[in-house]
């Protein structure tokens, strides 16, 4: 059996032999252009014999290395555009390294437009894509005019770059060359629109098309999920199911994240019986989105359900499970996971060991934190990016070791970031530590000088020192920078409905069976021995006011809403955009044991499960 380089020079020699023969029996013609067109045949059929070989050998980068450098001893000049064409289609479709394929490219004299196209593609769907518009910037200055094939690639590329400008420039290039009416370019922009946050762009296009393919849905919807519009993206699928048009997993996949951001959870639940139904259950992206719907709802038991009826589990189904455990609060059982995890030999990610960072934070496990540390780096080769740091930094000024975090900022190898600062500060508001927390301050000053967060975390710190001069002075200097605080809202499903609430909101049709409820929970807690937590209401103020602002928190409208609208014993779920307050928590808690209900409530960094008068993060976050 004869290997395909050895195969090929058998046929060459042979092919040699037939010609010097047919060359011999030939009179008619000068010797000297004999033996031209000999070499030219010889030639061509080298050229060819490597363009197969490139077809059917080269099957890594190696061995297609092997074939180029068979191609060069054989006479197949650099400049080749046959021979530079398939090279760069071979390397490109290996996912090979794209300054090879420059260097390839840059060799031929006049590449046509299949070999731009392959370039820009090459790049596009590489670590590093800015290349691929200056490739096309050149393709502009030549002779060679673009085909249908290009704006997809390069948008593509452009929308990885998320470069506005420059994406709109090519749309306007789709319109003077012709091409803006082909379904492909058509998505193209739609996808390029929405990976840069301009959701609406890409509705409106999609509304002018006279033809809307799956992808084309999938591409909007998806826009409208990556760009935190849930109920855009509710509302646009259900226009897909009234046009007929049948979802797939990627259109699953979107809208899993819109009902994860939302709390949808019965509108989530009513997608997975329609995966189920359709075989998609089978997808494992729409499957891991499912995953991440549940443990973000905080229904932790369906999450493991869908977890365990993986057939395949990556390590993205992994890292989900083990992040959704450790954000509910069960951080004991997100390390058993990682454990095992190990134990199956699962390379675990960088994301991995954030959620293991993050299960050790909000546990108070410090010491196991610094070990998982140690062992991403060490054990697997991990260098640790600024989340990580910022992870470690979290798990110091959780359990008050609030200086050892300042010093950890300080000595760490990558420069802080606002969210490391806030970290500390937020550290600092929870322990009172006025000094570190002031420097903190600055910190942030220089870097988001007008994040609203940081005016009310150094407010809070203030305010439980009783320094209300101070306390005023930072609310001064917000209206005089023009910032506003975010008001903070809670989110309930009942009935296939969401509902929102806000602080002291009357604006609801049941207010005043609401307020009812609230005052009889106000007297049921009073009587629990529940006082309310009034040290950080941002204002000097008598104490009979604040515990009334305290009362109209938008989470306690929330529960009082679903108390008077569900039966005794219906869990509760509450979605809230900002931290829960210490005077929340300890109100949720003793209302979850007065009514014997279950209550979940989702902040901005975790999940608390109340039950009985306890919380899942034992009052740790």
């Amino acid at each position: 059996m004869l290997l395909p380089e050895q195969q090929f020079l058998s046929e060459t020699e042979t092919t040699s032999s037939s010609s010097s023969s047919s060359s011999s029996s030939s009179t008619s013609l000068p010797k000297s252009a004999i033996t031209s067109a000999a070499a030219e045949s010889k030639k061509s059929y080298i050229l060819r014999k490597c363009i197969a070989l490139l077809h059917s050998c080269a099957s890594s980068v190696p061995k297609l290395r092997q074939v180029h450098a068979f191609s060069i001893r054989n006479g197949v000049p650099l400049s080749s555009p046959d021979m530079g064409k398939y090279l760069i289609f071979s390397i490109v479709s290996l996912s090979g390294p794209m300054h090879y394929a420059r260097k390839v490219f840059d060799q031929i004299p006049h590449p046509n437009i299949f070999t731009w196209d392959t370039m820009i593609r090459g790049y596009a769907e590489s670590e590093d894509p800015s290349p691929a518009l200056r490739i096309y910037q050149r393709l502009r200055l030549s002779s060679v005019e673009p085909d249908t094939h290009t704006y997809p690639f390069l948008l593509k590329a452009i929308a990885k770059l998320m470069i506005v400008r420059e994406g709109e420039k090519v749309h306007c290039s789709t319109l003077k060359d012709g091409f803006e009416s082909l379904m492909f370019v058509q998505n193209a922009l739609l996808h390029f629109y929405g990976a840069c946050g301009r959701s609406e762009s890409a509705h409106h296009l999609f509304e002018k098309m006279p033809y809307k393919d799956l992808v084309a849905w999938n591409s909007v919807i998806n826009g409208y999920a990556l760009n935190n519009m849930p109920n855009e993206t509710f509302t646009l699928f259900r226009k897909m199911g009234s046009e007929n048009v049948k979802p797939d997993g990627f259109t699953l996949v979107s809208l899993f994240t819109a009902c994860a951001e939302l709390g949808a959870l019965s509108l989530g639940r009513r997608a997975h019986v329609y995966m189920t139904k359709t075989g998609l259950d089978k997808n494992l992206h729409a499957a891991n989105a499912l995953l991440v719907l549940y443990a973000k709802c905080g229904s932790i038991k369906e999450a493991k359900k869908v977890f365990d009826g993986l057939q395949i589990k990556s390590v993205v189904s992994w890292t989900s499970l083990i992040v959704g455990l450790a954000v509910n609060g069960f951080g004991e059982e997100a390390l058993e996971l990682f454990k095992e995890m190990e134990f199956r030999r699962m390379a675990p990610s960088e994301i991995t060991f954030v959620g293991v960072l993050y299960a050790c934070s909000h546990c108070g496990l410090v010491d196991e934190g610094f070990a998982y540390f140690e062992k991403m780096k060490k054990g697997y080769g991990i260098v640790p990016k600024i989340e990580h740091y910022g992870c470690m930094v979290d798990l110091m000024g959780r359990a008050g070791l609030v200086k050892r975090a300042y010093k950890y900022i300080l000595e760490m190898p990558v420069k802080p970031n606002a969210v490391i600062w806030r970290t500390l500060l937020g550290a600092c508001a929870i322990t009172g530590d006025l000094s570190i927390g002031e420097i903190a301050r600055e910190e942030l000053r220089k870097l988001e000088p007008k994040h609203c967060g940081d005016y009310v975390l150094i407010s809070n710190l203030y305010a439980s020192e009783r320094r209300w001069s101070d306390v005023h002075n930072v609310r001064k200097a917000m209206l005089d920078e023009g910032v506003r605080k975010v008001p903070g809202h809670s989110l309930v499903e009942l009935g296939n409905i969401t509902y929102e609430f806000v602080m002291g909101d009357k604006t609801h049709a049941q207010t005043e069976a609401i307020y009812s409820m609230l005052l009889e929970m106000t007297r049921l807690l009073r009587l629990e021995g529940y006082a309310p937590h009034t040290s950080n209401v941002l204002a000097d103020i008598e104490e009979e006011e604040k515990e009334t602002a305290l009362s109209y928190h938008s989470e306690k409208i929330a529960i009082a809403f679903v108390l008077i609208n569900t039966p005794p014993g219906t869990l509760i779920r509450i979605v809230k955009n900002l931290r829960v307050c210490g005077d929340c928590h300890l109100a949720i808690k003793l209302v979850s044991k007065i009514f014997g209900r279950e209550i979940v409530v989702r902040d901005c960094s975790r999940f608390h499960h109340f039950k009985d008068g306890e919380c899942s993060c034992k009052d740790y976050w």
